[in-house]
C-alpha cells in the first residue's frame, strides 16, 4: 500500500514537472518569438568622401555627375558612397523614356513589349508565367526577382528616366529592389539645388507589375518592406533613433547643414542575402508612401508620359521609400507576391 501511494505521488509529481517544463518552454519560445529585433548600431563617418570614379556615365550638360567615392568610418570600416552597385556589369533595363542617349516614348502605345527581353527568375528554368514591371526611379534602382538580378537603371542620377522589364517565374515570387538617391557631395547625401550646395536631395520609387494578360499583380504601396542603410547629412547624431529594426531620422534637421567638414553620415552593412526569397525581413518597417507632389514628378515627361500605368485608375501605384524621403539615401525594398 505504501509502495502504491509512493508510485501515485511520483506519477503525479512527474506530470506536474512535465507540465511545468512544457509551460516554461512555451513561455520562453513565445518571449523569443515576440522579442524585438536587436538594434543594429550604425557606423559614423564625418565629412566628404574621396572620389574613386568621376562619373558612371557622361550625359553632358543634361545630367548631374554620377560620381562614386569611398570614406572610412570611425570604427575603421570603408564605405562606398552613395552605394556599391552593379551598374558597370549588369544588364540595363529597357527604356520607356531616357534622355541620355536612349529611347523617349510618348506613351505606352509606342511600346512594343516583344522587344523587351524576358529574364528567367524561376531558378530552375521551369517558370511558366511572364510578368512585366513598369518602373520610375528617383534616382537609381537594381531589380531582383527571387534573388536573380533582372536589370539595373541605365541612368544612375539624372536626367530622370523610366523603364520596363520582363521576367518569367511562378507564384509566389519575391521582389527586391536596391534604391539609391544619388549625391553630388559624396559621403553626405547633398546636391546643389535651390541656390545652395548644401541641399539634401530626395528619393522615391514607383512600380506597377502586371501578368501576361495585363492584370495587376503588384503595386508599390505600404505593403512593401523598406530599410535604410545610409542616412545623411546628419548634423547632430543624437537625432537618429535606433529601436529594433527601426532607424528613425525624422528628428534630424534637413536644412541646417552649413559645413561639409562637420556633417556626419550613418552607415549599416547590407546583408549578403538581402535579395533572396528566404531572407527574413520581418523586422523591417513597412514602406512609407509619398504623393506625386511630394516627390515632384509633374514636370517630368519620364513620368507624365506614362501616368496611364503609374496612376492607373483603380490600380494607382504609390511612391515608396523608407520613413525619411530626404535623408535616407540607400534603401532596400522587398515584397512577396502570392
Amino acid at each position: 500500500m505504501k509502495s502504491h501511494i509512493m508510485t501515485k505521488h511520483s506519477s503525479t509529481d512527474a506530470i506536474r514537472f512535465a507540465t511545468t517544463v512544457a509551460m516554461m518552454t512555451a513561455i520562453t519560445a513565445t518571449m523569443f518569438l515576440s522579442a524585438p529585433a536587436k538594434a543594429e548600431q550604425p557606423s559614423f563617418t564625418t565629412g566628404v568622401a574621396t572620389q574613386t570614379n568621376a562619373g558612371l556615365i557622361d550625359c553632358g550638360d543634361r545630367s548631374r555627375v554620377s560620381a562614386v567615392g569611398e570614406i572610412k568610418s570611425e570604427d575603421g570600416k570603408t564605405w562606398t558612397v552613395p552605394a556599391d552597385t552593379q551598374f558597370t556589369t549588369a544588364t540595363k533595363a529597357t527604356d520607356l523614356y531616357n534622355e541620355c542617349g536612349g529611347k523617349k516614348l510618348d506613351s505606352l502605345a509606342d511600346l512594343d513589349l516583344s522587344t523587351v527581353p524576358v529574364v528567367d527568375a524561376s531558378g530552375n528554368g521551369a517558370g511558366k508565367e511572364i510578368f512585366t514591371a513598369y518602373i520610375f526611379p528617383d534616382n537609381y534602382f537594381e531589380l531582383y526577382i527571387n534573388g536573380v538580378l533582372i536589370a539595373v537603371d541605365p541612368v544612375p542620377f539624372t536626367p530622370f528616366n523610366a523603364n520596363v522589364v520582363r521576367f518569367k517565374t511562378d507564384y509566389p515570387f519575391n521582389i527586391s529592389v536596391k534604391m539609391v538617391d544619388w549625391e553630388e557631395t559624396l559621403g553626405l547625401g547633398m546636391e546643389s539645388n535651390r541656390g545652395t550646395k548644401f541641399h539634401a536631395g530626395d528619393g522615391g520609387f514607383v512600380a506597377h507589375f502586371q501578368d501576361a494578360d495585363g492584370k495587376t499583380v503588384a503595386l508599390t504601396d505600404s505593403s512593401w518592406k523598406a530599410q535604410t542603410y545610409y542616412t545623411a547629412p546628419i548634423v547632430n547624431r543624437k537625432c537618429l533613433v535606433i529601436n529594433g529594426g527601426v532607424r528613425d531620422s525624422s528628428a534630424c534637421n534637413q536644412q541646417s547643414v552649413t559645413s561639409f567638414e562637420t556633417a556626419s553620415a550613418a552607415h549599416w552593412a547590407i546583408p549578403e542575402n538581402w535579395m533572396k526569397t528566404d531572407f527574413d525581413d520581418s523586422a523591417w518597417p513597412a514602406a512609407s508612401t509619398f504623393s506625386n507632389d511630394t516627390v515632384g514628378v509633374d514636370n517630368k515627361k519620364s513620368y507624365t508620359n506614362f501616368t496611364e500605368i503609374f496612376d492607373t485608375k483603380g490600380a494607382d501605384a504609390e511612391f515608396i521609400w523608407s520613413s525619411n524621403l530626404v535623408l535616407d539615401n540607400l534603401v532596400l525594398l522587398r515584397k512577396t507576391v502570392k
